[in-house]
């Protein structure tokens, strides 16, 4: 009977032809690459007791799969479901070949299977179900396909396997056989490495340590720790091989179909029946961020409750990061595909078609942006559906960039035309006239400004029409009538913080329409406003001071001497009284400057 260690040794050590030698002694299936080869002779020589389709891939535990993913010599750290999905796509495809730009030739059908199998969301059309294997094979890169480097080298003795009958030993009881500490050092440091590829801190370092000592590797020692410094050095500065995954590899947590309840069942139909609209303000969002900003990712996530989307629910707001992480992949495809050249006949012909219909785009562009004027979601959304019925295939990446690149173009142009526009500058100076510190004004005053600024369009012909019938003059009657018309129209602004910007918004208007010189225009008090019964109060108060600083008159003689006595000491009081009466003064002054 053949050991299967050595034989695990074997295969991890054999080269094409012999992996085809040992499939047709064992009669195996030889069909495949060497390394899907190797996956299916480790599946069925080795690990021939471990039910290993994908049932009961579902029903491992988490340290069995880390057990069969050390035999089967591939990445073994992740979480529960990123294991099982490495060990299903080890065991069942070639990495080779089971790449994201493949996924397109396969079906919805195909694609919601491997989704079941992957233990991601079912629903969605072709292209979402795409998104979220490509999201898995993007995370999973590097990960499966080959057995480790350090496996591949002779060993002497064979290696302990796991075994689905015995129990499974606790952490404390386990006792691994090191063939060779200096090889098994290596390994962990490459695996430490391809788990920290930003980099490390000392307490990480630590703890892979202790984690080396406590399986029987003496790390303390001089040359033990000596190989494991230059192995994680030396990995540490080589540089990667493999492009930079992009950033849709954190696939969304997401429930089970099956676990949700009709609210959010509901909530998630309504999210698939607006997905046009969460897209088309996803790709706003990724023009300024992207998805591994997480702060601004959840504030995105977050506005689109004004929207009407219920993003209370985890799964609605899990499904919207799943969509806009495959957004941000599509769009870099797009980015990417606008400089290279066809990569097949049908992108030759559709891009071909876009050209052709390109002046027609230009178009429709205008009457888009006039019909959805303020809401470019809604244009975006109008203008993919304006390529759609020209027949453009939205669906290739080249010609679905060129489509949006075009739109925000279009959408730069016009909002630096409106920075030469007068009536677009005059409606920026006066917004900033009535915003300037509204944070410190009163709930229902800020309110009242944000009103004015949706119409202040209104607002502008209100004060054109007064200033006309006025013949072009802007004195108290005018500035009371256009007061009392906005308060007639439910705008509370004759407060003491608001009726003076909105007069002098007013003034600007008027000023810039040629009715009124600048002159004329109402200023605005630079400090505190006081009423008419403070001004009073403030007046008879100075009045009494005057009087106060009057000389007084003696009219009984008394002797030289007293007199002069009582004259030193008046004098003195009067000093330190007219002091205070001064200072009270500058007070009174300061108060009426503001």
């Amino acid at each position: 009977m053949v050991d299967k260690g050595e034989l695990l040794s074997e295969l991890y050590q054999a080269r094409f032809d012999g992996l085809k030698e040992i499939a047709v002694a064992y009669n195996i299936p030889k069909s495949g690459s060497v390394e899907t080869l190797r996956a299916r002779l480790i599946q069925h020589l080795i690990l021939d007791e471990w039910d290993l389709s994908p049932e009961g891939i579902k029903n491992l535990m988490n340290n069995e799969l880390g057990e069969l993913l050390a035999v089967l010599g591939i990445k073994k750290s992740g979480s529960l479901r990123a294991r099982r999905q490495r060990l299903y796509l080890h065991l069942n495809h070639d990495a080779k070949r089971m790449i994201p730009e493949s996924l397109d030739a396969m079906t919805r059908d195909e694609l919601h299977a491997l989704c079941k199998i992957l233990e991601l969301p079912l629903s969605g059309a072709k292209q979402a179900l795409l998104v979220r294997v490509a999201g898995v094979l993007a995370s999973q890169d590097g990960g499966w396909g080959k057995v480790k480097k350090s496996l591949r080298r002779p060993r002497s003795n064979s290696t302990q396997l796991p075994s689905p009958a015995a129990a499974l030993p606790q952490p404390e009881q386990k006792q691994k056989v090191v063939i060779d500490q200096h090889d098994a050092v290596i390994e962990a440091a490459e695996t430490f490495v391809s788990e920290h590829p930003e980099g490390w801190t000392f307490e990480q370092e630590t703890e892979l340590r202790t984690e080396l000592a406590q399986e029987g590797i003496a790390v303390s020692k001089a040359p033990l720790a000596s190989t494991l410094d230059k192995a994680l050095r030396s990995v540490a500065s080589t540089p990667p091989t493999t492009e930079e995954a992009p950033s849709m590899v954190q696939v969304a947590q997401t429930e089970q179909p099956g676990d949700h309840s009709l609210e959010v069942e509901a909530a998630l139909l309504e999210l698939q029946a607006r997905l046009a609209e969460i897209e088309a303000a996803g790709r706003d969002f990724l023009a300024v961020s992207t998805t591994s900003e997480n702060d601004d990712l959840e504030a995105f996530i977050q506005s689109l409750k004004g929207h009407g989307f219920a993003t209370e629910i985890p799964a609605v707001q899990d499904s919207i990061r799943t969509t806009l992480m495959g957004l941000e992949y599509r769009s870099q495809a797009e980015k990417d595909a606008m400089f290279t050249m066809p990569n097949s006949w049908r992108e030759r012909e559709a891009l071909r078609m876009f050209e052709n219909t390109r002046e027609g785009l230009r178009g429709q562009l205008d009457d888009t942006l006039a019909a959805h004027k303020g809401d470019l979601v809604k244009a975006r959304m109008a203008f993919e559906e304006v390529g759609g019925s020209m027949g453009l295939d939205l669906n290739i990446p080249s010609v679905s960039g060129r489509l949006h690149a075009l739109f925000d173009l279009h959408v730069d142009i016009n909002q630096a035309q409106a920075l030469q526009d007068p009536a677009i500058a005059r409606r920026n100076r006066i917004l900033r006239i009535l915003q300037h510190g509204a944070v410190h004004m009163k709930t229902s005053e800020r309110n009242t400004i944000d009103r004015l600024e949706r119409n202040i369009v209104a607002f502008e012909e209100l004060v054109e029409t007064v200033l006309e019938s006025s013949e072009g003059t802007f004195s108290e009657p005018q500035q009371a009538l256009v007061i009392r018309f906005l308060e007639s129209r439910g705008y509370d602004v004759n407060t003491v913080d608001l009726r003076p910007r909105v007069l002098a918004c007013a003034g600007i208007i008027g000023a810039e329409l040629g009715f009124i010189s600048p002159a004329e225009i109402p200023r605005i008090a630079p400090g505190i406003m006081i009423s008419d019964t403070q001004v009073d109060a403030i007046v008879i108060e100075l009045k009494a001071l005057a009087e106060a600083f009057k000389p007084v008159s003696h009219t009984d003689e008394s002797e030289p001497e007293v007199e002069l006595g009582s004259s030193v000491a008046d004098a003195s009081e009067r000093v330190q009284s007219a002091r205070s009466k001064i200072d009270h003064i500058d007070e009174l002054l300061a108060r009426l400057r503001g």
